[in-house]
């Protein structure tokens, strides 16, 4: 079979995954604002496809050959970049459509989006005032004329194009731009309620008041439309010996912001001549997607749309719950030492995370932590919790990854801070980001050293511990905190080498264990002994492993593969796949956590991991996976994948046509998620596990 009869290709999977975001904001049994919302993490996450992905293609662009080509999967890149930017187009349409369908259902609730053409006079009132207190101290206009260099427009911004006309010479018309402030004040600006609520976005409300900043100037006629710029965000370091790692990233960050523009977003109504001068200036080519749209961008902001109608708008909360093995009455370092804790979130409170390294900052036995650390929350008690531990005298060690893509500024910050505080850090390993989640605590206990540990699938962040499902093994068992141990002497010194019996690191392992695990399975297949696999990670991209896991399908061998974004492969063909069969479920959380089930002949073994199945987890992080040794453990994951797996309700399976087809089974209605929050209340109501 030809690369693209064989492979999904990697960049318009993703666009799948995205279309099925997209299917939630479309689906009515959601609540309404989180349709809404689910529109803005629909643009959320454009917005990084075509900083990332589609930025990465119009590079490989410049270059030839059959490599370039079995990168993408037998696509060359410029028929890449043509059936992405088509594609992009449809869902924009779509988006479109129901963003249009979404703003009727909400008037229908008493809830009322309004621009500055249909305001009362009170309502002007109210705006007027609001832009002269709060919103015009952080608009800035920019003056365009080709006497001054064209500015460089932000990334995460939307503009305002502004156009003066004086009707007595109409082809000499004033330009300009002003830079939206929505971060600094929020894109949505809730009116007086009057009967109903209202809700005025801020592009509208200086839009409103543009002839009082442009008051100094003759016009007749202004004409305001939105544009929006999408620049290549890859971090490009120099190699210049003479600056620290910290320099080059800063370095870095300061040229990602003046990056190539990949993606030019406008207004439909923008007039040709104002179009036509940007593309001029701007230097947009033929390969950058310029996409005309309506008259808002920038919906990203809809993921902070404020619901000022009914609870019934929004989904129930869910209060994470507590575990059964923890109460605040028992030390957890006590716990850990009898059993392994499986803490799943966002079912269970992140905060027995924060408490472990609370209890080790405090205890006097207590003589080292150490902590890799990719993503942080903006008010993180994981670094509170490092400083006081460090502040009683313990040892601590934190190991940074200043190039966690679009964190790396706060990353910075974080470093800069923990060194003040007389905390050791190590900016990650050249070559290689440090990409696991792993945590080791040292307490002295007698006359030696006991290790206890955390290994978990998710970032240690509070405000993504609410959102996305993830796993934290906490545990003391020797054959894993050894060589958890092992890991930080590695990133201390990289030229230490170390055999791994029980963990599956990355770069070193990780690709041939997984293989050699896949490997057997095919083996005892062959040998009609039990061989399955049960697998669920957050993308399959990696072209070698797809094709071991064909192998693995005409051997015989029964696959199920939970993926929820890119899948590479593509399950029930005859002769290639027909024992593989892979599904993806998008709903309130976001499915993270990386599980690998393996038959084994009947001695299941069970893996959790900070890696998917792509080639930059594979062979280019620092990653970790911990088998489950604790048989309730693993029973307890095996019922969170069983469950997953009857979902009926928002399971997608994934198939050539990729057309995200829901998943039909027959019976009760299913939905794994609610479902994994009642498995988990009443794990608590029995009080362990049984």
């Amino acid at each position: 079979m030809k690369e693209r009869e064989r492979y999904v290709n990697r960049d318009l999977s993703w666009l799948r995954f995205n279309a099925r975001v997209l299917q939630e904001a479309a689906d009515s049994s959601v609540p309404l604002i989180e349709r809404i919302r689910f529109l803005g993490i629909f643009s959320n996450n454009l917005d990084e496809f075509f900083r990332v992905r589609y930025a990465s293609v119009k590079r490989m662009h410049a270059l030839k050959g059959k490599k370039v080509k079995a990168q993408l999967g037998g696509w060359s890149p410029n028929k890449l970049l043509k059936a992405m930017t088509d594609e992009v187009i449809s869902q924009q349409r779509e988006a479109t459509r129901i963003y249009d369908e979404l703003i009727l259902e909400l008037k229908s609730e008493g809830v009322e989006i309004i621009n500055e053409q249909n305001l009362t006079h009170s309502q002007q009132m109210f705006v007027r005032k609001y832009y002269v207190e709060k919103v015009s101290p952080s608009v800035f206009i920019l003056l365009l004329n080709d006497r001054r260099e064209f500015p460089e427009l932000r990334d995460k911004s939307i503009y305002l194009a502004i156009k003066l006309i004086q009707d007595a010479d109409p082809n000499n018309p004033v330009y300009s731009l002003i830079e939206v402030p929505s971060e600094l004040i929020g894109r949505f600006v809730i009116l007086p309620k009057y009967g109903k609520h209202y809700i005025m976005y801020l592009d509208d409300l200086i839009r409103f008041n543009l002839k009082y900043a442009f008051f100094i100037y003759p016009f007749d006629r202004i004409e305001a439309h939105t544009i929006k710029i999408t620049r290549d965000a890859e971090l490009d370091l120099d190699n210049d010996v003479s600056k620290s790692f910290l320099e080059k990233i800063e370095k870095g960050l300061k040229a990602r912001k003046i990056g190539d523009p990949v993606r030019f977003v406008y207004d439909k109504e923008l007039p040709k001549d104002y179009l036509h001068y940007f593309k001029g200036k701007m230097e947009l080519d033929s390969f950058d997607s310029l996409i005309s749209g309506g008259r808002y961008h920038n919906k990203k902001d809809l993921m902070k749309f404020p619901n000022v109608g009914r609870k019934d708008l929004e989904y129930d909360k869910l209060e994470p719950m507590y575990h059964p093995d923890l109460d605040l009455e028992r030390s957890i370092l006590g716990v850990v030492k009898e059993k392994d804790v499986l803490i799943f979130l966002p079912y269970h409170t992140f905060s027995y995370v924060i408490r472990f390294l609370r209890e080790a900052a405090i205890d006097p036995l207590v003589e080292q932590i150490q902590i890799t650390l990719y993503r942080l929350a903006d008010e993180s008690r994981v670094i509170s919790a490092l400083i006081n531990a460090a502040k009683n005298g313990k040892q601590v060690t934190v190991v940074i990854e200043l190039q966690a893509r679009f964190d790396e500024e706060a990353n910075i910050y974080w470093t800069e801070k923990l060194r003040a505080e007389g905390v050791n850090v190590i900016s990650g390993v050249p070559g290689l980001k440090v990409h696991s989640k792993v945590t080791l605590v040292q307490r002295r206990e007698g006359k030696k050293l006991v290790d206890y540990t955390i290994i978990g699938t998710g970032n240690y962040h509070e405000g993504t511990a609410k959102l996305y499902t993830d796993y934290h093994l906490m545990t003391s068992d020797t054959r894993i905190t050894k060589e958890i141990r092992q890991i930080f002497e590695f990133i201390r010194a990289n030229y230490l080498q170390f055999t791994y019996d029980h963990l599956i690191v990355s770069p070193h392992s990780t690709r041939q264990r997984f293989l050699e695990l896949i490997d057997q399975e095919i083996e005892n297949a062959k040998a009609g002994k039990q061989a399955s696999m049960f697998l669920k990670m957050n993308s399959l991209s990696d072209y070698d492993m797809v094709d071991k896991l064909y192998e693995a399908s005409n051997a015989g061998v029964k696959i199920r593969l939970i993926i929820r974004g890119i899948c590479c492969l593509i399950p029930g063909v005859p002769g290639l796949s027909e024992n593989i069969e892979a599904i993806s479920v998008i709903d309130r959380y976001l499915e993270h956590s990386r599980v690998y089930f393996f038959e084994n002949a009947g001695k299941p073994k069970c893996y959790i991991a900070s890696a998917d199945f792509m080639t930059r987890n594979l062979d280019y992080r620092l990653e970790v996976s911990v088998p489950i040794f604790s048989q309730s453990v693993m029973r307890e994951i095996r019922d969170h994948m069983e469950i997953i797996w009857k979902d009926n309700v928002k399971s997608r399976i994934h198939n050539a046509e990729q057309d995200n087809t829901y998943r039909k089974i027959p019976g009760p209605r299913i939905r794994s998620q609610m479902a994994m929050a009642e498995y988990v209340a009443n794990q608590l109501k029995r009080g362990g596990r049984k």
